[in-house]
């Protein structure tokens, strides 16, 4: 945490391998989750570029974080994802990505998957938003209910009520759609 703390000073007076320890260290995180939202692997790279460009913003303005620099940052993301979707047209864009059936392996066993997956993501998607994000940051991420509370500015007893509301819609529209 000393370390973290140390980093993030160093960042905030521009220390650009302090930057690159920083972006190298919460990127991937970051990727991860956004990619989760969007599913497509170009938005979410370009997405992440956007997160450190308003990092870098924040820190000159300083406005930057407060309390928790990761949670920060998941807003941050968070605040892009709904950007993004709320400037695509009705109904969107399908990604390519993850389209074709693999070409080794069983095409039954690749298909089965294929179709699993697409089931719990179409679950999901029916989910209200802030059960998605949080199923996403607990489950996906890998977030503390007090990371995830932090991230959606909620208390930890609505995370906690949040995750089990949306497990419990997400098991009852898993069993409806066999």
């Amino acid at each position: 945490m000393r370390d973290e703390e140390a980093l993030l000073e160093r960042a905030k007076a521009y220390d650009e391998k302090a930057l690159a320890e920083l972006y190298d260290h919460y990127a991937p995180l970051i990727y991860g989750y956004i990619y989760r939202r969007v599913g497509e692997s170009m938005l979410a790279e370009n997405l992440v570029g956007e997160v450190f460009v308003r990092v870098l913003n924040a820190i000159q303005s300083e406005r930057a974080w407060r309390s928790s620099f990761t949670g920060w940052l998941y807003r941050i993301a968070h605040n892009l994802i709904v950007d993004h979707h709320r400037s695509q047209p009705a109904g969107g864009m399908v990604p390519l990505e993850g389209q074709a059936l693999a070409a080794e392996g069983n095409p039954a066993d690749t298909l089965g998957d294929k179709l699993s997956r697409e089931g719990l993501m179409s679950a999901v998607k029916q989910l209200t938003e802030l059960q998605q994000q949080v199923l996403v940051l607990r489950f996906g991420e890998g977030l503390t209910a007090p990371e995830t509370a932090a991230v959606i500015e909620k208390s930890v007893s609505a995370v906690e009520a949040l995750q089990h509301r949306g497990l419990v819609s997400l098991r009852r529209l898993l069993e409806e759609g066999e």
